[in-house]
């Protein structure tokens, strides 16, 4: 609990914490049961949505994710995404990076291929997805 607090340490994030808990806890159900729990205790996808959380707990307009999957099991990077998602469309704009290209393609409104630090593509997700070369390239079919 501690730990989310910690994100609302602008006024008006701090005046509406209770709000912003509420809706994390509908997010994150199981941050909610390990409430009083050391983030540090926890599991690795758990620590992950602690650090989502917190960020979440600031009201921001945007969001920034950065391999918000790695290291995390199947079924736990297909609850992550399906969050992400959710706070998209709840008006969170979210920039993610994310070398899972498959699930960041669906996800995505927009998508940006970066190689050695440039661009080589970029365009919508359905096209990039379906490209010949990017499949080719980064998802080895």
């Amino acid at each position: 609990m501690d730990n989310l607090e910690l994100g609302s340490y602008r006024a008006a994030a701090h005046a509406s914490r209770r709000e912003a808990l509420d809706e994390i806890f509908s997010l994150f159900p199981v941050l909610k049961e390990r409430s009083n729990q050391l983030s540090g205790s926890m599991s690795g996808g758990q620590q992950q949505m602690v650090a989502i959380a917190r960020a979440l707990m600031a009201r921001p307009r945007l969001l920034l994710l950065d391999e918000p999957s790695l290291g995390l099991s199947p079924a736990v990077v297909e609850d992550m995404f399906r969050i992400i998602r959710t706070i998209n469309e709840r008006g969170v704009a979210v920039l993610l990076v994310e070398q899972n290209i498959t699930k960041a393609l669906e996800l995505a409104h927009h998508a940006y291929v970066i190689e050695d630090g440039r661009i080589v593509t970029s365009g919508d997700p359905a096209q990039l997805l379906n490209d010949p070369q990017i499949r080719e390239a980064y998802l080895g079919v």
